[in-house]
């Protein structure tokens, strides 16, 4: 009997092609987030749920799938939308799409870096209305990106892809981790591990490349804020919960940061409406893998994790949750 599986949102047509031809699939026909009564009857009875960031996969839903739910296999690197114990205690097997991205979000760190220094938004927008009369000394000044210091909060597998594309503008790099790497990766990019005081108050720039834990939540707030250079910009691909966003409007208004580039939000999809307004910040949509490469990549990954247990009655490749198998 061919397994079936619940996909919460429609996949590029690569990835969805696969799971198609392999499965019986379920798929959330609106172009718009499940409500949870939408989520909770689409689970009902399922084999595999293939869930976003933006479905809470917890108790509540396990019961409603029922003992015949056989994995979790998130589309996402990150998992904090999955309740893992709950997962772990039914011995249903969590899974994530691990590096494929990794490339893709790094790109989107520095375009929003690049494009928050050197006003590329509101000089858009400018052009674009027909303000423009010709080249000014003075017009839309940004800053220089090439030689500044770039202060890493993360020097995982996205942070070093950041720190390889800032070291050909040659930049400075320092990184705080809750370890240090290795000192042949730090070679490789001229990284430099420091101090999380010292990384803020020294950065010209400050990308955020943390998982979202209980130790991240609000990793940036005020008195980190007040630590920055006035001319400092904040750039966050990570999770919206790592950096306080009241805290960062306020900073702003205050003149403690210059700007900020953000492609997450704490309280996704809402934003601080005050960070809408403001031309020193750039905002984009959690889009930081968004290519067509990349997302297709992300589906076939989860697809296989899908056809591991499924199919092929073996662990997943990318396991969450691997103690639940010895």
């Amino acid at each position: 009997m061919t397994p079936t599986i619940f996909v919460t949102r429609r996949l590029p047509e690569g990835a969805m092609q696969v799971l198609e031809d392999t499965f019986e699939v379920l798929c959330n026909p609106h172009d718009r987030v499940l409500t949870r009564e939408e989520l909770l009857a689409g689970v009902k009875g399922k084999d595999g749920i293939l869930p976003l960031l933006t479905d809470r996969i917890d108790e509540e839903v396990l019961d409603a799938a029922g003992s015949q739910l056989k994995i979790v296999a998130n589309y996402a690197v990150g998992y904090n939308n999955i309740d893992l114990s709950a997962c772990s205690k039914r011995r249903i097997p969590a899974t994530n799409t691990p590096g494929v991205l990794t490339d893709t979000t790094a790109d989107l760190a520095m375009a929003l870096l690049l494009a928050v220094a050197r006003k590329v938004v509101p000089a858009d927008s400018y052009a674009r209305s027909g303000k423009y009369q010709g080249w000014a000394p003075l017009l839309f000044l940004g800053t220089d990106v090439h030689h500044k210091t770039l202060g890493l909060m993360g020097l995982g597998r996205i942070g070093f892809a950041v720190a390889k594309r800032a070291a050909g503008f040659d930049m400075n790099i320092l990184y705080h981790d809750s370890m240090r790497q290795d000192p042949g990766l730090e070679e490789e990019v001229g990284a430099k591990f420091v101090s999380k005081s010292a990384l803020l108050s020294q950065s010209d720039f400050v990308s955020l490349h943390v998982p979202l834990t209980p130790e991240t939540h609000h990793l940036i707030s005020g008195p980190e804020l007040a630590l920055m250079k006035s001319s400092a910009y904040l750039i966050n691909t990570s999770r919206g919960e790592v950096l306080d966003e009241k805290a960062l409007v306020k900073a702003l208004q205050l003149g403690q940061v210059a700007g900020a580039g953000l492609d997450v939000f704490e309280f996704e999809p809402a934003i601080e409406k005050e960070l809408t307004s403001m031309d020193n910040v750039v905002i984009v949509p959690h889009i930081a893998s968004a290519s067509i490469e990349t997302r297709t990549k992300m589906g076939l990954l989860a697809a296989e994790n899908l056809i591991s247990v499924l199919i092929e009655g073996r662990r997943p490749p990318n396991c969450l949750n691997p103690e639940i198998f010895t």
